[in-house]
């Protein structure tokens, strides 16, 4: 861990915690990296992260859910993740339910798709 008490590493953040939740982190961990192959792993805003073109997604564990950021744009995914809205769009996946794992992998395209349009207008407009 960094000296401030963030994890330097996903790693180190997963091992924070109990042995049925980093089974949990893991398996989110490898379902968006699958989703996103190409994607860069971080550790940002204290939580693991994945970055392709700009931020695609975090994730984060709570005592009694997952939290996933940043909120969903996509307007057939907003219908299937309406059940697990948090407050400010973030997504709430309770620990005590089974996780959707396939949607997660779902919502990591999304937004690598979503940064790969802005980041193809910027270099369009670069030019």
């Amino acid at each position: 861990m960094k000296a401030s008490g963030t994890p330097a590493t996903i790693d180190a953040y997963i091992a924070t915690f109990s042995d049925d939740v980093q089974a949990i982190l893991q398996k989110i961990r490898a379902t968006i990296a699958k989703a996103v192959p190409q994607a860069r792993e971080k550790i940002s805003y204290r939580m693991p992260a994945f970055a392709l073109d700009g931020d695609v997604i975090y994730f984060a564990a709570f005592k009694k859910h997952i939290g996933v950021y940043p909120p969903v744009r996509d307007a057939k995914l907003k219908k299937e993740v309406a059940p697990y809205a948090g407050p400010k769009g973030n997504l709430q996946f309770p620990l005590a339910e089974r996780i959707p794992y396939a949607l997660i992998g779902r919502i990591a395209k999304s937004r690598a798709k979503e940064n790969a349009a802005r980041a193809a207008i910027k270099r369009k407009n670069k030019r």
